[in-house]
């Protein structure tokens, strides 16, 4: 069988991308602090990571300082944070039930209707493509976890499936499948805080890989590349903390 995404690693620049990317996250694992646990930096990285991800769809990332946090957006992003890792079975075996899961738990603050909960929509070409996400997260490609991460996360920002919380959906989807690709097992890195600091960009190259147009997909997955690296840098910064 063919695999519908081996062409993305013909475009230029994109393979060497994806193993430099592969090879910066690599090198957090191996770092003494994390190669005797990582939890520290895996906690720490999710909190980062799920802030980041609220404050690109606007919600101010700060926590309160009684741990009270009353933002909807950011209490949803940090919810499915927090179940990120129970989520990583069902990811793996049935990509839709899980994307629902999050959906429940991100969007439970910003909709009325109870029923809008965990239900993608299924109009237009959104029922297939999402069928193939589906069949791609599940064994039919084996493009390297960087590219796959991408592919994922722009998918699910150009369907927008849900119709809320898709963002923050979208942003935990890659999370999983970095971690289940193997790019980031123990999900040290934090590349959601390159996206929120450089979030102009990041909306203009969703945009691109959304319209379909090779020059859009490659630019796409040249910045998620560059994101990756950077959140390597950034679980650095962590894990240097903790030790």
């Amino acid at each position: 069988m063919n695999d519908p995404l081996r062409p993305l690693l013909e475009l230029e620049g994109v393979a060497a991308a994806a193993k430099s990317a592969q090879d910066a996250v690599f090198a957090v694992h191996r770092s003494p602090v994390n190669l005797r646990d990582g939890s520290a930096t895996a906690a720490e990285a999710s909190v980062r990571a799920a802030r980041a991800s609220a404050g690109i769809e606007g919600a101010d990332p700060e926590l309160p300082a009684d741990g009270s946090v009353s933002d909807p957006v950011l209490a949803g992003s940090l919810r499915v944070a927090e179940t990120l890792e129970s989520l990583l079975p069902t990811w793996r075996r049935a990509p839709m039930q899980a994307l629902a899961r999050m959906h429940v738990l991100a969007a439970a603050d910003l909709v009325t209707d109870p029923d809008a909960l965990g239900r993608p929509r299924t109009d237009g070409d959104a029922g297939p493509r999402l069928e193939l996400l589906a069949q791609l997260v599940t064994g039919a490609t084996s493009v390297p976890g960087p590219v796959l991460s991408a592919v994922v996360h722009g998918e699910l920002l150009a369907l927008k499936p849900f119709g809320s919380a898709d963002g923050v959906v979208a942003r935990a989807a890659a999370r999983l499948t970095m971690i289940a690709t193997g790019l980031d097992p123990k999900a040290l890195s934090v590349p959601e805080v390159f996206y929120f600091r450089r979030v102009r960009k990041y909306n203009e190259f969703a945009a691109g890989f959304a319209a379909g147009d090779v020059e859009g997909v490659r630019g796409w997955l040249l910045f998620c590349c560059e994101a990756f690296e950077a959140g390597a840098k950034e679980a650095k910064s962590i894990s240097d903390a903790a030790s």
